[in-house]
């Protein structure tokens, strides 16, 4: 049985899922208070350049994948217009639950389903754009995943990888006491649960570089990648087209 990595820890892959799935189960009702929280703010910031980045028409198909608590659905659903179709998804029953009850709250109905990244329930060359944000680092298998999302786009769509990525050489010692010594205290305090932010600070280190994500990506079937650090490195935003 092969193994793979769930933050720091090395567990059969079998087994990552649900580790995965108890991380969001936990944190799902303080999500966005502590996204907040932790970037101050600057969450909001990534995810509007990254709907900048998709340049939707009116009529526009989108699958945002992991797509949680729904910020970048309600977005694109506003691009898309009536005659367009957002397909928010997310393997976590809880994060997806959470973000359904947010649109409709917003007035926004949208197809919502859970569904495995790595195990696309649509046909091939659907979607005009398929995004992810924050969630690629949890996959299993990230290859897959992005393999899959390639194969459901059209030829010239777009996909938008929003991830935590490297961050700028100088600023990386200032980067790793806040994620280590300040993020797993806020978790416990908002959210009683340190041990999930821990994950969250751990997962980022163990998730590929800008320039290794890159190339996975090419990889994975995409004609064009490039990418756009944003604060820093902190997060980059990387962006595939399908040739």
């Amino acid at each position: 049985m092969s193994s793979t990595h769930f933050g720091f820890k090395t567990v059969e892959e079998i087994e990552k899922a649900k580790h995965v799935r108890g991380v969001f189960d936990s944190v799902a009702s303080k999500y966005d208070v502590m996204n907040d929280l932790m970037s101050l703010g600057l969450h909001r910031v990534w995810k509007a350049y990254t709907v900048k980045v998709a340049n939707l028409k009116e009529g526009g198909q989108v699958l945002d994948i992991a797509s949680g608590t729904g910020d970048l659905a309600l977005a694109f659903a506003k691009k898309v217009g009536a005659s367009g179709r957002v397909v928010h998804t997310d393997i976590n029953e809880a994060m997806l639950s959470t973000g359904r009850d947010r649109l409709l709250n917003c007035g926004v109905v949208l197809p919502t389903l859970v569904c495995d990244a790595e195990k696309l329930p649509f046909a091939d060359g659907q979607f005009d754009v398929v995004s992810v944000a924050f969630g690629l680092r949890n996959m299993t298998h990230k290859a897959l995943a992005l393999q899959e999302m390639c194969r459901v786009l059209k030829p010239g769509g777009k996909l938008l990888v929003l991830e935590f990525s490297k961050v700028a050489k100088p600023l990386e010692k200032i980067y790793d006491w806040y994620s280590f010594k300040v993020l797993p205290p806020l978790g416990k305090l908002v959210a009683g649960d340190d041990s999930s932010y821990r994950y969250l600070a751990e997962s980022i280190r163990m998730h590929p570089g800008q320039q290794e994500l890159k190339t996975l990506m090419k990889n994975s079937g995409f004609g064009h990648v490039d990418f756009h650090n944003l604060s820093a490195g902190v997060v980059a935003l990387h962006v595939g087209i399908k040739c």
